[in-house]
């Protein structure tokens, strides 16, 4: 079987190295890829971000899998170009990653279905939604209504911040959002309590089967301090999704989406990702829906999934509905595993590249190096984006996982380079 993977950055390139590990696939192809994957002999690379040239490319290679990583693939119909000429491919289609790519529009279908979720409003008018946090005060969440690369999102614990969130996202975007038709727009929802922790599921029609829990770790800096970012670190298994929370995050917002999507006519498959804030009692209510893996959550489910992922993303986009999927055993190492990643000099209102990454341990059963935001100039690795590595490692309980880890990445060098050294504190604690 030949694959294609579209998308470039950590989350691509555990997702290539899972698939290439399956007897049954015999050339992995990433487009476009990073530095990393290019270092790698085992991984093909295409310089294209077309959705129709990709296609073009997919059927005269006869490409039998395609599987797509980011967002914005999705967004802009890959999904929907590669279906219209009958190729295989894993993901939803641009109408349901809507769940991701409008934040006002996943709000309503939970609204409309009933999945719990915080209290909200929408506004395009800046003053009021200035109003709106006057009233309501704070801490309070505003959203950017689009794709943001995760940066889309600030908890203002003040008005200040809050006032200052609606300025950036409405009047001057200086988060960079990709706007929906109609413009700029913020969501600007109650602010949850609780414990955040990931939920994702491979998907199809009203079929899922979940995947191992887990937790990131938003904020740049040690102790939840900083900006938010696209993600700093993560671990897997995530203490927080006990049973019970694991059966009432099924129950109540995995299969009810799926369900309403197929009664909305948008029928869904692909990975869907519930972000969850459980409260004390161990309620989750659904802070933001992805439409694809979390970045960095995968490098660490990928590090602990046994079965053979080809063969699970293979059942889940069967032509003949989703038995193949139902039938499905997934297996996973008893092992926690944890990632740190390294972040860009500026990160994450102005990442700086071209600064020279050294230091690579080797590629290690129980400790792997995954690439983001890097490039090959000759033989030298540079940075090219706000997240550079995902050092991860597996361990017997999450304080192993996290102390292999930071062991190793001890010899990476890179100027400028960020980390936080606290990635799996809450579990550790738990």
């Amino acid at each position: 079987m030949k694959v294609l993977v579209i998308g470039s950055g950590g989350r691509e390139h555990a997702l290539a190295w899972k698939l290439a590990q399956s007897a049954r696939v015999h050339s992995v192809t990433l487009a476009p890829g990073n530095g990393g994957t290019r270092r790698n002999p085992v991984f093909h690379h295409l310089d294209i971000s077309d959705p129709q040239a990709l296609c073009q490319w997919a059927q005269q290679e006869t490409i039998d899998l395609t599987v797509v990583g980011p967002e914005a693939p999705l967004a802009a119909g890959v999904v929907d170009v590669f279906r219209a000429q009958g190729l295989r491919i894993f993901g939803p289609t641009r109408a349901a990653a809507q769940l991701e790519s409008s934040k006002a529009f996943s709000k309503a279908f939970m609204k409309r279905h009933r999945i719990p979720t915080a209290e909200y409003d929408t506004f395009t008018d800046a003053a009021l939604a200035h109003a709106y946090i006057d009233r309501m005060g704070a801490p309070i969440v505003v959203k950017a209504d689009g794709l943001a690369a995760g940066k889309g999102v600030v908890v203002a614990m003040t008005l200040a911040e809050a006032h200052e969130a609606v300025d950036f996202m409405l009047l001057d975007n200086s988060l960079g959002v990709q706007h929906n038709a109609g413009g700029a727009r913020v969501v600007i929802e109650e602010f949850l309590q609780g414990e955040e922790a990931s939920f994702i599921a491979v998907c199809q029609g009203t079929t899922a089967l979940p995947l191992a829990t887990s937790q990131d770790h938003k904020r740049l800096q040690d102790a939840d301090l900083g900006p938010n970012t696209g993600g700093m670190g993560a671990y897997s298994p995530a203490p927080v999704v006990t049973p019970e929370v694991h059966a009432r995050a099924m129950r109540d917002i995995i299969v009810p989406t799926l369900q309403g999507m197929a009664q909305d006519g948008i029928p869904y498959s692909g990975f869907l990702y519930a972000g969850l804030m459980i409260d004390a009692e161990g309620r989750p209510k659904t802070l933001e829906f992805n439409c694809r893996m979390g970045d960095p959550e995968t490098q660490p489910i990928m590090m602990r999934l046994k079965s053979d992922l080809f063969e699970l993303l293979w059942a889940a986009t069967d032509s003949q509905g989703p038995e193949a999927l139902q039938q499905f055993d997934l297996q996973w190492d008893r092992r926690a595993a944890l990632g740190v990643v390294m972040a860009a000099a500026g990160y994450p209102f102005n990442p700086r590249k071209g600064d020279v990454v050294t230091g690579l341990p080797a590629d290690q059963e129980q400790a792997m190096v995954f690439h983001a935001g890097t490039t090959l100039s000759g033989d030298q690795l540079q940075v090219t984006g706000g997240r550079v590595l995902c050092v991860t490692a597996l361990g017997d309980s999450v304080k192993a996982a996290q102390s292999l880890a930071y062991q190793t990445l001890q010899g990476i060098q890179f100027d400028g380079m960020q980390f936080r050294r606290d990635i799996g504190s809450r579990a550790i604690k738990s």
